[in-house]
């Protein structure tokens, strides 16, 4: 691995979530990657830089989720701008703290954050992990998907580790099979990869998370870790393999960055020194306290326990 550097790769939004004050929202920016970005910055020493990658327009909401980037600690540098686009909107609805979501993300700058392959690369050079997920594949185009698959294969064989999370979600996508079939071409790159079974066995009909496991090692993955919704958390590869059981249960208040969370306590956890297991407790006990909290990004003093 290269230098102490995470570049996380994807579309930040305008987040709009219940406040439960009766019908008042909540304003905040969030996403996939960038919620495990934020909670990367929150864990990891302050010699680590945590960086984003994405593109939003010239207005105002635009300019809040840079602001919000300079504030939290993240690197805004290879954030690029659009003219013609904008940051995309979700509101988040909540029932038995179980969310569902509504967006407006068709006009998304994020679209074209591979639109320039020497941008691309020039933000994931010398960088020690990148990080993307299938959402960030989804609202690509197929050229851009390409571009940026085939960046981060060159920037993995430089020496930087490159870290995927599957995040299924089907109405970014034409179909099924393209999505199944874009996700295992990304998982491919990838050093790591940070499924999610309740998905898995959904889109590609694993009957367990070990065939998880398995197929995403058959498709040239280096270590895959199966988030299992608070049961016992499989995983294997070059790393070694193995099942974590004993997991404390948590009923949620509200199951946002859920995922995302359990990955950066992953990462940070392996980049402390901690071994697969030990990671994998503590990503469990972040995304434990994350599901006690309304929206993504939780207060700072729960992030860091």
């Amino acid at each position: 691995m290269t230098g102490k550097s995470i570049l996380s790769i994807g579309e930040a939004m305008v987040e709009l979530s219940p406040s439960g004050q009766g019908g008042l929202w909540r304003l905040g920016i969030a996403g996939d990657t960038l919620n495990t970005a934020w909670y990367l910055r929150r864990l990891l020493p302050a010699d680590w830089r945590v960086a984003y990658c994405s593109r939003v327009g010239l207005g105002e909401f635009s300019q809040q989720m840079v602001d919000f980037l300079a504030a939290e600690g993240i690197d805004a540098t290879h954030v690029g701008r659009d003219p013609g686009r904008e940051i995309a909107v979700y509101a988040i609805s909540l029932k038995d703290g179980e969310r569902s979501f509504s967006y407006w993300r068709d006009t998304s700058a994020a679209k074209g954050l591979a639109d320039d392959p020497a941008a691309l690369a020039s933000a994931l050079a010398g960088v020690g992990i990148a990080y993307f997920s299938g959402i960030t594949l989804g609202i690509l185009p197929p050229a851009g998907r390409a571009t940026l698959i085939g960046t981060l294969a060159t920037a993995r064989a430089a020496g930087t580790q490159v870290v995927f999370d599957p995040n299924l979600r089907p109405r970014l996508w034409p179909d099924a099979a393209a999505m199944c079939r874009e996700i295992e071409a990304a998982a491919a790159v990838a050093d790591l990869v940070l499924p999610s079974f309740d998905d898995e066995r959904s889109f590609f009909g694993d009957a367990h998370p070990q065939a998880t496991v398995a197929r995403y090692l058959a498709r040239g993955a280096g270590q895959v870790v199966v988030k299992a919704g608070g049961d016992a958390i499989r995983y294997g590869g070059r790393e070694g393999a193995g099942l974590v059981e004993g997991l404390p249960r948590e009923v949620p208040v509200d199951t946002t960055a859920a995922g995302d969370s359990f990955n950066a306590g992953y990462l940070a956890a392996r980049l402390d020194g901690a071994d697969i297991p030990a990671a994998i407790r503590r990503a469990h006990d972040l995304s434990r306290r994350v599901i006690r909290h309304r929206g993504a990004l939780v207060p700072e003093a729960v992030a860091q326990g």
